[in-house]
């Protein structure tokens, strides 16, 4: 199939869009397909730009600029990314290609018409790959009210969701979100698991054994530092184990906190934790071999849910977890039933302490722990298998397609 992907970042950017838009083209080229990505690229100084990246076509796209900048021309950028996405899509020498499945990944939310306009123009299926629910969780977390600017962000959400003849998401636990909403008859919502290709051990940037940490058992946490993650208990939890002195707490990252955070372990002398800026994400194997606990945080005031590329990178490093995070979450479960770390969901600072020096034992005694977490990302969180999935369901969306319109 000749697949157009979609998304707003794709390497050499870090995030975890990119990363998991970069092992799903890989995945999709490697299994036969002809992927080709799309991407809005302020910083362009033409019109657009054709790439390659290991193998994969990369067509980036002119756009505004909608990251580093305030909320509110951020908002501007994001409406008008898929307008100048496709004014200068005509311009390129790809305009009149046609595509066999289209498929976008969100956040962002505003890639709906861009997708559309790729879809009627091939007269193709279109798969949505959901990875939060915005702006929902933004209200959980107070972030934003339920005024205007919300009631706008709800219809550009509705408007892509109505765009895709599949909708890929995270969890079960989403599955009641997305059946309440309007569709039409032919359309399926489906789960579809995060992935992340397994990666070989290089060399890291960062060594413990030249900090304060060296020597000791290490509870890593790496990724983003935002508002949504909740990360104040994890450093309670550090100041609440500063006394022994066989355990160290390192925070690998970027995001609006990270500077917060940082300040604050000074503020409370928190000399058992390290921080460091945002690596490459070639480097996290050779980081995490140095580690022996990956945290995952997510503020227990989400109502959706969500499994974090994290949680991924962790267990296919064969490291166990301890997770914080809101009650109901399907990583709950999975966590516990596949027996891969441990789970707090109250919140409380005394609980987690508690789950955190189970592990610890855990560790020392349970030689097959790490076996455990290696095998769970194998078989339930691979980009073969993702990529497989989205593929056979543009597919059989195109076959009901036909079936319902004859």
């Amino acid at each position: 199939m000749r697949i157009a992907l979609i998304a707003d970042a794709f390497p050499p950017s870090r995030s975890s869009a990119a990363v998991q838009m970069r092992d799903l083209s890989q995945e999709l080229l490697r299994q036969g397909h002809e992927p080709t990505v799309f991407i809005p690229s302020p910083e362009l100084g033409r019109s657009w730009n054709v790439s390659h990246w290991d193998g994969v076509r990369v067509v980036e796209l002119r756009s505004t600029k909608f990251r580093e900048v305030n909320y509110i021309r951020r908002t501007i950028a994001e409406f008008l990314m898929p307008l100048f996405m496709l004014h200068n899509l005509r311009k390129s020498p790809i305009s009149n290609e046609r595509w066999d499945g289209v498929i976008w990944y969100s956040p962002s939310i505003f890639l709906g018409l861009f997708a559309k306009a790729l879809k009627r123009s091939s007269e193709c299926s279109g798969y949505l790959i959901v990875r939060d629910v915005f702006p929902d969780w933004a209200v959980d977390m107070a972030l934003m009210s339920r005024g205007i600017p919300y009631r706008l962000f709800k219809i550009v959400e509705r408007y892509q969701y109505t765009v895709a003849d599949v909708i890929g998401i995270q969890t079960n636990a989403n599955l009641p979100y997305f059946s309440a909403l309007p569709r039409r008859k032919e359309q399926r919502v489906e789960v579809l698991q995060n992935w992340l290709s397994d990666s070989p051990v290089k060399d890291c940037r960062i060594s413990l054994q030249g900090t304060v940490l060296a020597g000791r058992r290490i509870f890593v946490y790496a990724g983003n530092m935002g508002a949504a993650q909740g990360m104040n208990i994890l450093l309670d939890l550090a100041e609440r184990l500063k006394v022994r002195m066989d355990i160290g707490f390192l925070f690998v990252g970027r995001g609006s906190d990270a500077r917060r955070l940082r300040n604050e372990a000074l503020n409370r002398n928190l000399t058992n934790t390290v921080f460091f800026d945002e690596i490459d994400p070639s480097e996290i194997p050779g980081l995490y071999a140095q580690c022996d606990i990956g945290l995952v945080a997510l503020d227990v005031r989400h109502k959706t849910h969500n499994v974090p590329g994290k949680f991924l990178s962790y267990i296919q490093a064969g490291i166990p977890v301890l997770a914080n995070i809101n009650p109901g979450n399907d990583l709950v479960q999975l966590i516990e039933n596949e027996a891969v770390g441990r789970v707090n969901t109250n919140n409380s600072i005394n609980n987690l302490v508690f789950q955190a020096e189970a592990l610890l034992k855990e560790i020392e005694f349970d030689s097959g722990l790490s076996e455990r977490c290696k095998r769970l990302a194998a078989s339930r969180f691979s980009p073969a298998r993702a990529a497989e999935q989205i593929v056979i369901a543009l597919r059989q969306s195109d076959v009901s397609a036909k079936e319902f319109n004859n």
